[in-house]
């Protein structure tokens, strides 16, 4: 047994609509037997004191800019309560997570994974203890590689240096189509690295408008401009310690990539209206679905930017080129939506499955987790079908005879064997040869057959 394990605590919940059917948060924490959970709406904690709790952990999950829970926050501060907050807030709501922050002694942004919820509590009520280190730095591995699902050979050559790039300092830049998983590439980094203790912020590049991107990042104080009645604190600030993930970093503007040039050659940077520069203290890491080296070409994107981004490169593969991995990512979606819709057990019959490896998929693994989210909705049974998937029927193919489906099928083992071997030997053809019990030269011509990359393996 562990030492995580051996706890037993109570953790008081507030979220909204806790009266009615159990809510994620709660229910998450529930079903852990070392912990006794109890459970408030933000309307009911304000007609009580909840000094005379003995609690041992708060959850405050804000989803809205209620009144009350500035009142509680203030509260918290105001009577110097010992018990520790972990606050949850929506993620990319800068004005909920500047609130968090002033008081919560941790805080994660939604959607989040109860492995990594039950760490943080258990940091906050364990201590430094290095039996507890131990088993939090297990936990983080977990957390950190737990969504990066795939054993194809594409996304395996993808992400087999994330760990390793997470124990480094340098940028990562992470690129690949819209929904291949560059933001939970990049949280894998962050929770694998040293920074996994502090806060990971996102900035979305794309929707940030240009003339507010440098108060955005960098803060400002107060009189830098008509409204600035306090300082503010600007998301490099806020990700101090930790990561800050610059999403759709080619939508920015040549005077917002600028400024952003700057942070990255010397980590420093200046609030609006401010005297002097302030060191930064975070790791960059930025994400981009468009071709960033044409885009230097074509003189949209600053090429000394580029340079200082592309140091450490993960370049994670479409759905369509990672197809056998599609059972194994909807077995994981249906676990994850069980567990956060509380539905019951379904499986994926085999020709509902098949649909979803012969569609191309542009929207990717995010648009795979909707049609599977929608497809546990409509079925009422244990069984997905293919009409509960919503994708639009292939055309009727005429099927193939028994030579050419051998064909096909000798292909790919062909293949995926010749991947493995040369994986398992690091690239070595007279090794893999010798074990597949191959000439070198009949091993040799295979490789290039199905234009196998030796090196990328």
């Amino acid at each position: 047994m562990t030492q995580l394990e051996q706890w037993s605590h109570r953790v008081f919940v507030i979220e909204d609509d806790a009266e009615s059917a159990p809510p994620p948060i709660y229910a998450t924490l529930a079903g852990d037997r070392n912990l006794h959970c109890e459970r408030a709406t933000w309307d009911a904690i304000a007609r009580e004191d909840i000094r005379d709790r003995a609690l041992s952990v708060i959850v405050a999950v804000i989803t809205g800019s209620h009144a009350v829970v500035s009142t509680f926050f203030e509260s918290i501060e105001r009577d110097a309560v010992a018990t520790p907050v972990v606050a949850v807030v929506p993620d990319g709501d800068q004005d909920l997570v500047n609130l968090a922050t002033k008081v919560a002694d941790d805080f994660l942004c939604l959607p989040i994974r109860p492995l990594e919820l039950r760490h943080r509590i258990a940091r906050l009520l364990a201590g430094p203890r290095e039996a507890y280190r131990n088993e939090c730095d297990r936990l983080l591995d977990e957390v950190g590689m737990t969504r990066l699902v795939g054993r194809s050979a594409a996304f395996v050559r993808a992400i087999r240096l994330v760990p390793r790039f997470a124990r480094a300092k340098a940028t990562v830049l992470i690129t690949g189509e819209t929904g291949t998983g560059k933001e939970v590439c990049a949280r894998a980094v962050h929770h694998l690295s040293a920074r996994r203790h502090a806060p990971f912020v996102t900035v979305d590049c794309g929707a940030t408008p240009d003339q507010l991107f440098e108060n955005e990042l960098f803060g400002h104080v107060r009189g830098a401009f008509t409204d600035a009645h306090r300082d503010q604190k600007g998301l490099v600030a806020v990700a101090a310690g930790g990561t800050l993930f610059l999403d759709e970093i080619d939508s920015l503007s040549p005077a917002a990539q600028a400024k952003l040039l700057r942070l990255l050659q010397d980590q420093t940077f200046r609030p609006l209206g401010a005297e002097r520069n302030e060191q930064a203290n975070v790791r960059i890491i930025a994400a981009s679905n468009h071709d960033l080296e044409a885009c230097v070409r074509s003189k949209e994107f600053r090429a000394d930017l580029f340079f200082r981004l592309n140091i450490l490169r993960v370049n994670l593969p479409p759905l369509r080129d990672r197809r056998d991995d599609i059972p194994l990512l909807v077995q994981g979606l249906l676990d994850e939506f069980r567990m956060s819709d509380g539905t019951s057990a379904k499986a994926a019959a085999g020709a509902a499955l098949r649909m979803l490896t012969a569609y191309d998929w542009p929207g990717n693994i995010r648009e795979l987790a909707n049609v599977v989210h929608r497809a546990v909705l409509e079925c009422d049974g244990e069984t997905i079908l293919p009409e509960h998937m919503g994708l639009p029927v292939p055309p009727c193919a005429a099927p193939l005879d028994f030579r050419a489906a051998r064909a096909v099928a000798v292909a790919s083992f062909e293949r995926t064997y010749v991947e493995e071997l040369l994986r398992k030997h690091a690239g070595n053809v007279t090794h893999a040869a010798r074990e597949a019990h191959q000439d070198r030269r009949a091993f040799g011509r295979i490789i290039k057959k199905y234009k196998i990359d030796r090196v990328g393996l």
